[in-house]
Formats: C-alpha cells, sequence, structure tokens
C-alpha cells in the first residue's frame, strides 16, 4: 500500500482536457497527462483492499492494487511488469476502456473510485518513453502453425499469445491495415493510430505475421487455410449493423455508424475512401442510438462542421446514481456524458424513430418521431413501451446514422465456408470452457464468440482461448490463466 491516508489526503483527480471548441478543430487525442505529482496523489487513493473487487471487475483480472503501489513508488519497470502480466495492450484499454474496473473499486461505495484507467495509461506510455517494452524473443519455436482470422483486439491478443508460446502466427486482416474495429471504428481524437502502428510493428518484431488485404473465404481460400495451418482462430468480430427497417429507410442520407466514421478514420490516415463520401458539414444531424459509436458519430459530426446534432436514444433517461438494482460492485447503468457531448448536442431520451421523410429528389430532409413512456419490470428495469399520444413530430434531418449496435458476424464467405454451428444470436457456438467450435482445430474468440461487447473483453477472449488453442496444439500450456496473476504477485510479495 503506497500511503495508508492517501485515500483520506486525495480526491478523484482526472487529467485536463484541451477545450472543447479548440479540439474540435482537429481528431487529434485531447486528454492531457497527469504531473507526477499528480500521479502520485491518484495512485495513493488506492486502499490495497483486503478483498480487492477492482481485480473481478476487470474482464482480464488485472492486479490494480500492486501496479498502484509501484506507481507510487515511481517503480515503472515493476508497474510495467504488473500491468502486462495480464493485459496485452494497456496503451488500447488506457484509453477507451469504460473502466469496470473502476465501478468495482471499493474506495467507491462512499467516495470517487480510484483513476485506474488513467494510471494504466500512464504506467504504459512512460514505459515505451524509458524503453522498458521491447520485443520478446522466442527462442524455442514448436513447429506448429496457427492462423488468426481478424486483428481486432481479440485477435492481436491470442496472436501475441500464441506467439509467446513458440507458435508460428499468421493474422489474416481483409482491411487495408490490422487493427479491426481500433482502427476503422474509434475515432482518432480517442485512440491515434499511431498507437495501433508501434503495438503491430512490436509483434512482428516478435514473429507474429500480419497478412492485410487478405478476406479468408474470399480472396484467402478456407480451405488453404485448413490444410496449411495445424489451429485456427476465428476473431473477426460482430460486424452486422443493427437495421431500423421503418418508411424511408432507402432514402440519401441515411447511413450506418460504421461507414461515416470508417471513413473519417481512413482521411485521418491519408487512405483512400470508398464509397460515396460521407460528410456531416453544414447538415442536422441525427444520430439514433445513445451508446458509444453514437457518441463518436457526434464527435465525428462536430469535427465536420455540423448544423446541428440531435441523438436519439430509445430507453428512458438513466438514473444519475446507482439504484437498488444496480449494486454495488456491478458495473451501474447511470447517466453518462462523453467528452463529445460536451462538444455540443441534442440528447434525447425514449423516442421511437417511425419514419425517415424524404424530398421529391430521394434526399432526406426529416426523421418522424414519437415520445414513449416505459413500463418498469419486477427488477425496476424498462421492459416495454408505448407511444404518447399526441407526441408525434418531425426532426429536420440531412443526416441520419444508426448506431443501434451489431447483431452478429458476417456468415457469408467465412463461416458459411467452414459450417461452423451458431448459436440463436447467429454468433460462432464456442464454450467459455475450451473456446473451440465444432470443428476440432478451429476455435472462436471476442466479439465473433460472445457478441458485441468491450476492447477489455476480446483482448481477455483472445488471451484466454489462446491458452486453448495451445493446450490443443501440445497437450498442455503454461500461458497464463485469467486467475493465475493474483497467485503469482501474492507469492512474489510473500
Amino acid at each position: 500500500m503506497g500511503k495508508v491516508t492517501g485515500f483520506l489526503e486525495y480526491s478523484r483527480q482526472l487529467p485536463s482536457k484541451v477545450k472543447a471548441e479548440e479540439r474540435v478543430q482537429n481528431y487529434s487525442e485531447f486528454v492531457q497527462k497527469y504531473s507526477d505529482l499528480e500521479l502520485n496523489q491518484q495512485s495513493a487513493r488506492c486502499m490495497n483492499c483486503g478483498v480487492p473487487f477492482c481485480h473481478h471487475g476487470c474482464p482480464l483480472g488485472n492486479v490494480i492494487p500492486e501496479f498502484n503501489d509501484a506507481v507510487y513508488r515511481g517503480d515503472w519497470e515493476e508497474a510495467y511488469d504488473v500491468l502486462t502480466m495480464t493485459n496485452n495492450f494497456p496503451e488500447f484499454t488506457g484509453r477507451i476502456c469504460p473502466a469496470p474496473c473502476e465501478s468495482a473499486c471499493v474506495l467507491g461505495i462512499n467516495q470517487p473510485p480510484v483513476a485506474i484507467e488513467e494510471i494504466e495509461k500512464h504506467i504504459i506510455e512512460i514505459a515505451f518513453a524509458q524503453n522498458y517494452v521491447k520485443p520478446q524473443k522466442v527462442f524455442v519455436r514448436t513447429g506448429k502453425k496457427v492462423a488468426v482470422v481478424g486483428s481486432g483486439p481479440a485477435g492481436m491478443a491470442a496472436a501475441a499469445q500464441l506467439n509467446s508460446a513458440g507458435h508460428s502466427v499468421t493474422v489474416f486482416e481483409r482491411d487495408d491495415a490490422p487493427g479491426g474495429l481500433l482502427r476503422y471504428g474509434i475515432p482518432d481524437f480517442k485512440l491515434e493510430k499511431w498507437v495501433i502502428d508501434r503495438r503491430v510493428a512490436l509483434m512482428e518484431q516478435e514473429g507474429v505475421v500480419f497478412r492485410c488485404n487478405a478476406n479468408v473465404g474470399g480472396n484467402v481460400s478456407v480451405n488453404d487455410i485448413l490444410r496449411e495451418y495445424q489451429a485456427v482462430v476465428l476473431a473477426g468480430g460482430s460486424t452486422i449493423p443493427r437495421n431500423l427497417e421503418v418508411p424511408g429507410r432507402a432514402l440519401n442520407g441515411v447511413h450506418y455508424a460504421m461507414d461515416f466514421l470508417k471513413q473519417q478514420n481512413k482521411r485521418v490516415s491519408n487512405r483512400s475512401v470508398d464509397g460515396n463520401d460521407l460528410w456531416a458539414t453544414d447538415k442536422n444531424v441525427v444520430v439514433i442510438g445513445g451508446g458509444d459509436t453514437g457518441s463518436d458519430c457526434v464527435g465525428t459530426s462536430n469535427r465536420h462542421g455540423a448544423a446541428s446534432v440531435t441523438q436519439l436514444e430509445l430507453l428512458p433517461v438513466p438514473p444519475a446514481e446507482r439504484t437498488p438494482g444496480m449494486p454495488w460492485p456491478t458495473y451501474p447503468m447511470v447517466m453518462k456524458t462523453t467528452s463529445s457531448h460536451e462538444e455540443g448536442c441534442e440528447r434525447q431520451w425514449a423516442i421511437l424513430t417511425k419514419a425517415f421523410l424524404g424530398d421529391a429528389n430521394g434526399n432526406l430532409r426529416e426523421i418522424k418521431v414519437v415520445n414513449i413512456e416505459w413500463k418498469a419490470s419486477s427488477d425496476g428495469r424498462p421492459a416495454h413501451f408505448a407511444e404518447i399520444e399526441g407526441s408525434e413530430r418531425e426532426i429536420p434531418c440531412e443526416l441520419a446514422l444508426l448506431a443501434m449496435g451489431f447483431v452478429s458476424p458476417q456468415k457469408q464467405g467465412l463461416l458459411d465456408e467452414l459450417e461452423v454451428n451458431l448459436d440463436e444470436r447467429g454468433n460462432v457456438m464456442a464454450t467459455e470452457k475450451n473456446y473451440q467450435t465444432n470443428i476440432a482445430k478451429v476455435f472462436a474468440a471476442g466479439d465473433m464468440r460472445r457478441g458485441q461487447s468491450l476492447v477489455v473483453w476480446a483482448i481477455s477472449e483472445g488471451r484466454e482461448c489462446a491458452r486453448q488453442v495451445d493446450e490443443y496444439l501440445m497437450g498442455y500450456s503454461f500461458l497464463e490463466r485469467k486467475d493465475a496473476a493474483l497467485t503469482v504477485v501474492a507469492v512474489a510479495v510473500a
């Protein structure tokens, strides 16, 4: 424990941000760094609890009190070693994770929780600056070849782990650069792409091969993959967006959120844009969907110079604080105002979209909506709704962005040709016990297996799947289990 009275002496403080009116002029990250003193004080707030629930709140099982203690003492190499024992890519999670660990922080019962996510980001960036992050040499190769399909966080984590176990790993990515959703879904103002390039370069130095513009089930034969590799990991993500099938859906100006976001990420990276250019400039933009993807559309639209930005959410306004139905240490569904909302956005709750209305040329001009009233179930959660009579109205709109989540992985091509079993939601069927599909040598991890989820869950799935693949290939595995890090640290401290 860095400082016994730290949680009594210091309050939670997050790094400052570039002012909204300045940051919307570019696509750069805008969260500043802690000073040395601020970082020391924030790590000192960790209480080294007898039962650190933050471990269990984190899908990776990060050993959080131990790296906080190392940060307080200024031992950056130890902090880095402890953090990367469980997390392959803290530079990603430190920027874009919703931090379920903080929701489970014991201090958070009656005070603001420890700023775990920001501390994590500082650890890895300081580790890079001080040259602690180096390619890990693999001295013995097993002679086994593994194909990883998809280079998002799940695929990258699986590849990194399998490579460290001595297998020869090739990652197949159908886009023109690795990263998956990290590269072409998360805006640069949240995650600049040099961060991904830096990690990919490190993995390549360690021996991982990335093959881009390689669509398995398209220009890369599924049968060739099955013949050449002793194991295959499916980590393609959940990529089919949820549609909104209402009148006027085919009008010009109604688009999926990911099409809009991907184009802008390509522009920032000076890559060619596919299809018609989507711009929010001088348009009334309506984002349908209240999650993180919708928030990213808000931030991007503001940077385009939209005339107005409105975000619609089907559900009612969340509570400001935990309710009895959201007991600590569960992740609470409370009101969240993102940095993109701070930049300018009208948010409307409990709104049902009835139709898209267009002009004579087939261009979108308005959206017809109606207010709804939700009825709660016995546990207090919204269960069903009814339209409120007389509340129907039109909202001016020239660009509507559908950000309502994803329903399943793409089946055409890879999954259809493999003939792997799917669950009732259309995801690849593979249990958490072994991540193995109905085809013995084919495994699945990440959103393709569990459905749309968080980056931190994707990394966790990739790591756990890699261990099962290693055991399948070798009969045993020395790769870390999620629950093993606590034992390792406990023994080391003792």
